[in-house]
């Protein structure tokens, strides 16, 4: 017997004293190992606040938010109230769809079920309680696990496209094109009218061109920031370019919008470029910012508009069941993600 299953078993035998039940991933404390950190466990379900849904969860995703909840790094994730020593929510999981099981007094926006997708704490779990202010009616015409996979990562793709002003007919070109977040930013620029190129490994390229760049540069290979082809937009989305070199790369009045970045810091060093490009702007003619994105329902609700519409679809790499969570966090947490990776946990 493995431990999975032993730990499983452990939760279930405890009283349940006629509380309603629900099979969940638990994380208790912090770790880079995924299949040491979280566990496959029976535990109590939820009960929706006055301004809050529960959702019967059909699919949760993964993303590097996820990553950075099991692993409470860089060390700001835990300053920014997600727990100093362990983290206060019971699992990483963060989108979701599903339909809606019920509501808390409070909300008449949505009725029970219905589907919709959305961000919350703890989506890995057959139940999952959501602020009603962070959810929409999913697409019509996603699956659960299409639909799961577009919350986060296409409501920051969408905000940064928007930041960015992007314009039909201009030049954009998305550093980090294979992954959730640029792989949304390539279609979402596409459907405003923009020339779009993308920026990726070798290994991703094709599917990088099959999202609708006009142009992907390998960037094993390619100097894709030599200046000799300028962007009205430019939206990295976790790369680690000089940003002497992506100014080089703009248009002189050209726009720069910095979508996090990763690196091995334990703490400030993945936001030098965003302090940079902000200090920079007020002095030069290009606009150079970053983006704090934010999760609402209003953004989720023009993504599915978009999304229904024909012009953007999430890129799914694979899908792996609730007991295999520990693996698909591995799995993004590697880099080997091209797209979104995502958790059925319903049907």
């Amino acid at each position: 017997m493995n431990s999975a299953t032993s730990e499983v078993e452990r939760d279930q035998a405890r009283p349940t004293h006629g509380t309603a039940r629900m099979k969940a991933i638990v994380q208790e404390s912090y770790g880079a190992n995924p299949e040491a950190v979280v566990r496959y466990a029976e535990i109590d379900r939820p009960t929706p606040g006055e301004d809050e849904v529960l959702v019967r969860v059909e699919a949760a995703s993964v993303d590097m938010g996820t990553v950075h909840l099991m692993t409470g790094l860089p060390y700001p994730v835990r300053m920014a109230g997600f727990g100093l020593r362990s983290p206060k929510s019971s699992n990483p999981g963060r989108c979701l769809a599903g339909t809606v099981e019920s509501t808390g007094s409070n909300v008449t926006a949505f009725q029970p079920g219905e589907p919709v997708y959305g961000t919350c704490s703890n989506s890995f779990a057959e139940y999952a309680v959501v602020k009603a202010g962070r959810l929409a009616p999913a697409p019509a015409n996603l699956t659960p696990q299409q639909a799961a996979a577009a919350p986060i990562s296409g409501v920051t793709a969408l905000q940064a496209v928007r930041k960015a002003g992007v314009q039909a007919g201009e030049k954009v070109l998305v550093i980090g094109a294979s992954g959730g977040v640029g792989s949304f930013a390539v279609q979402i620029a596409r459907a405003y009218g923009a020339q779009v190129s993308g920026v990726c490994r070798t290994s991703k390229v094709a599917m990088v061109q099959e999202l609708g760049a006009e142009q992907v540069f390998d960037y094993t290979r390619d100097d894709y920031l030599d200046g000799s082809i300028r962007y009205d937009v430019i939206i990295d989305t976790g790369g680690n370019s000089p940003l002497s070199k992506l100014r080089r790369t703009l248009t002189a009045d050209g726009r720069l919008v910095i979508v996090g970045a990763e690196s091995t810091s334990l703490w400030f060093a993945t936001l030098t470029r965003t302090f940079k490009a902000l200090a920079i702007s007020p002095f030069v003619k290009q606009r150079l910012t970053g983006l704090v994105s934010s999760e609402n329902g209003r953004d989720l609700t023009t993504l599915a508009g978009l999304i229904e519409a024909g012009g953007v679809m999430p890129a799914i790499d694979r899908t792996y069941p609730l007991r295999e969570a520990g693996a698909a966090i591995r799995y993004v947490q590697e880099g080997r993600a091209q797209g979104k990776v995502v958790i059925t946990v319903a049907g």
